[in-house]
């Protein structure tokens, strides 16, 4: 991945449901718009499309983490619980995330998990830059929903 600088063009459609466009790339726009009352809740709001990037990048950085040991964690998938209160001006801000991966193989299959759980979380360019403003915690678990401890990594 290079250091050049991403665009994003955002036009609104109607009301709060607007087009998100990723030029430079062959992707299809992405639709938004906010939950009721100011919308209609037919698309991702923008707290939905934060915690999506939150969770594709932990994901996608434990799935390379894994493939440097020649692993197949396939699927991984992820859960995001994100946590909303208000601030001392009654506005809406998002509190903390909390993130739930889990790789398709049980531990003992996967050479190395307990190193590459190590590092992981400082590749996501997404979660460690979100952490600086909001809490982020991360769980990761295997096919049988267990978490990784000493005995379990080979």
């Amino acid at each position: 991945m290079d250091d050049k600088p991403i665009v994003v063009e955002v036009v609104q459609l109607e009301h709060f449901r607007f087009r998100v466009d990723f030029p430079g790339i062959d992707a299809p726009p992405v639709l938004t718009d906010e939950m009721p009352p100011l919308g209609d809740g037919g698309a991702p709001n923008p707290v939905r499309l934060l915690a999506a990037g939150v969770a594709n990048c932990l994901a996608a950085s434990l799935l390379y983490a894994l493939q440097q040991y020649r692993n197949d964690p396939y699927p991984v998938t992820a859960r995001v619980d994100v946590d909303l209160n208000r601030d001392t001006a009654g506005r809406l801000r998002v509190a903390g995330m909390a993130v739930r991966l889990r790789v398709g193989a049980r531990w003992p299959a996967l050479h190395h998990a307990t190193r590459a759980l190590a590092q992981f979380e400082a590749f996501c360019t997404v979660t460690e830059s979100v952490r600086r403003g909001i809490p982020v915690t991360v769980d990761v678990r295997d096919a049988c929903d267990d978490p990784l401890n000493a005995e379990a990594a080979s």
